[in-house]
């Protein structure tokens, strides 16, 4: 199975339902489902849907990657698959391949994300992409075990960091509020 416009469109309409203080930024997500735009695929512009995962372990720590294509920490996630049912499902199976942390040792707090991030991706040439938007779903996880074999073609080290190490001040709280 595919994710669908329709799970997308279901997925916003969740959280604006928890979020409602996001819909003015999430208007561009709106419209281009409106629209007609298939969000699933990464060559759609302006934009397009990834999954992430907020990683939390029994202590608090959120797990951050270091990107190969960015040299930045980032959270661990990526773009959609066939495969993937659903943008949990794409969250889940991205933190997996990309910390070698199994699914079976992995709990998600819920169905909804707790954060919609949209942010800009820089052209890469090499790979023909211009300029464009991530509309990266990302959902809370919790886990007991730590990192695994790292995806070495995407991912060179990963690292427990603090809450407070977010930079993102809605995500920081909302990641604080729910491991109160």
């Amino acid at each position: 199975m595919t994710i669908t416009v329709d799970h997308i469109r279901t997925t916003v309409a969740a959280y604006l339902d928890e979020h409602p203080e996001d819909k003015r930024e999430l208007g561009v997500v709106l419209g281009l489902l409106d629209d007609g735009d298939d969000l699933t695929s990464r060559t759609t512009l302006p934009g397009h849907v990834t999954a992430g995962a907020i990683l939390v372990d029994p202590d608090g720590r959120i797990l951050h990657i270091l990107h190969n294509a960015t040299q930045k920490w980032l959270l661990p996630g990526g773009h959609p698959e066939v495969s993937d049912a659903t943008l949990l499902q794409a969250a889940g199976r991205e933190l997996a391949e990309e910390t070698g942390i199994p699914p079976h040792v992995v709990t998600p707090h819920g169905e909804i994300p707790l954060h919609i991030d949209i942010h800009p991706i820089d052209a890469n040439p090499a790979k023909g992409e211009p300029a464009h938007q991530h509309f990266d779903f990302r959902f809370l996880f919790r886990t007991t075990a730590d990192i695994g074999d790292l995806q070495t073609e995407e991912v060179s080290d990963a690292a427990w960091r603090n809450a407070d190490e977010i930079t993102d001040s809605q995500l920081r709280s909302r990641i604080t509020a729910v491991l109160r």
